[in-house]
């Protein structure tokens, strides 16, 4: 079978819910279903796919090669800032730290171009930010140095809010000394996150992170890390000519559905949600299978059938269950 009839075969298998209750107190959020008992969280990473705030569907496959992918960059940037990984007992299931997280999603960003460009466009800039951008930058264009662009962290249905770091300290959402930290790791592990994407032929364009602390205060990296999901990839080659002819950059990232939300169904993320076909969940699952590969070097390893089965095998065996 080949991979897009590997990928059109599992629509049906998609994980849209981790139901396991014996595995502690459930959080569900946008993407992730977080079981937490003592000081120890199971994070099982589903299928669900969010755009604008909102779930909207699921992708065959989403869920493993996002975690997959989270895994390998944790390791791959361990040295830069420490992270909650403890174990990873199936591929869409890692057992982490229990940490209390900052109400914080700290954006940075290498390109103008995504929302930023789109508030730049109705006339918003980057005041939300305490950020004043130079007016003449055009769509695409890289910032001389990387900017930070934070917003608030809101619960599941909520759009998150675009915010400065006096303001997130004004509400109480971090202190001085934890902004200038998680700021400092932020810019630190987006530049080896560039260096790696671009030794593999990718721009690492803009991601965002989310940090914890513990019981003595130490801040720790958590949730994902330059994932699809959390990040926007280019493909490398062509993209300095695609920028001066004003084209479209080739990406390999969420932005894909966005952009076909925003044009096919004129939907950015007010009002009822429009149906995805599943011939675009397959299209999105292809780009994720093509990063996830292209980062790591990796074939994708694709195996349709129940996601949920094959989790509960592997946490029967790890004791788990």
């Amino acid at each position: 079978m080949d991979r897009h009839a590997t990928l059109t075969a599992q629509l049906s298998h998609t994980l849209d819910r981790a139901d396991f209750p014996t595995l502690g107190t459930l959080y569900r959020g946008k993407v992730r279903d977080n079981y937490t008992r003592g000081d120890t969280i199971v994070m099982i990473t589903s299928d669900r796919l969010s755009a604008f705030d909102r779930v909207l569907t699921t992708v065959p496959f989403k869920g493993e090669l996002l975690s997959r992918l989270a895994v390998f960059w944790f390791e791959k940037t361990r040295d830069v800032m420490q992270n909650h990984i403890l174990d990873v007992p199936d591929p869409s299931v890692q057992v982490v730290r229990k940490l209390r997280t900052l109400p914080i999603e700290v954006v940075v960003r290498g390109r103008l171009t995504g929302s930023l460009w789109r508030d730049v466009q109705a006339g918003k800039g980057a005041q939300a930010y305490g950020i004043t951008l130079d007016p003449s930058m055009k769509k695409d264009q890289a910032f001389e140095t990387p900017i930070l662009t934070p917003s608030t962290k809101e619960a599941v249905g909520t759009h998150d809010e675009p915010i400065s770091p006096a303001g997130l300290i004004a509400r109480g959402a971090c202190t001085q000394a934890q902004w200038d930290f998680i700021s400092e790791r932020a810019l630190a592990l987006f530049a080896r996150g560039q260096e790696w994407a671009r030794s593999r032929g990718l721009i690492l364009v803009d991601t965002k992170y989310e940090f914890g602390t513990d019981a003595q205060g130490k801040l720790w990296l958590i949730d994902e890390i330059h994932t699809p999901d959390s990040s926007r990839y280019w493909l490398l080659e062509g993209s300095d000519e695609r920028f001066k002819k004003g084209e479209e950059q080739r990406n390999l990232d969420k932005e894909f559905v966005r952009q076909w939300l925003i044009s096919e169904r004129g939907w950015k993320g007010d009002g009822p949600a429009p149906e995805i076909p599943g011939e675009v969940r397959v299209q999105l699952a292809e780009k994720y299978c093509a990063l996830f590969e292209q980062v790591t070097g990796q074939e994708a390893p694709l195996e349709a059938g129940s996601v949920h089965g094959r989790i509960e095998r592997a946490l029967r065996a790890a004791g788990m269950l």
